[in-house]
């Protein structure tokens, strides 16, 4: 398993913070919104984020 760089981390804590409510358990969906609300050029970029905050959604999910 890839290790996920800190400056992932930190976009989509802070996505998750400010936009709670937007993100789903869909990782087409969460990359489209990432899309929405940040202004990343990178395709790739765009989607660790989206990747990372899926898991998160899910994993809290699970937890609830």
């Amino acid at each position: 398993m890839p290790v996920r760089p800190g400056y992932i981390k930190k976009i989509a804590t802070l996505l998750l913070e400010r936009y709670p409510e937007a993100f789903t358990g869909d990782f087409d969906h969460n990359k489209e919104v990432v899309v929405r609300v940040t202004n990343v050029d990178s395709k790739d970029v765009r989607n660790r984020v989206a990747g990372y905050v899926t898991r998160r959604v899910r994993s809290q999910a699970a937890q609830a």
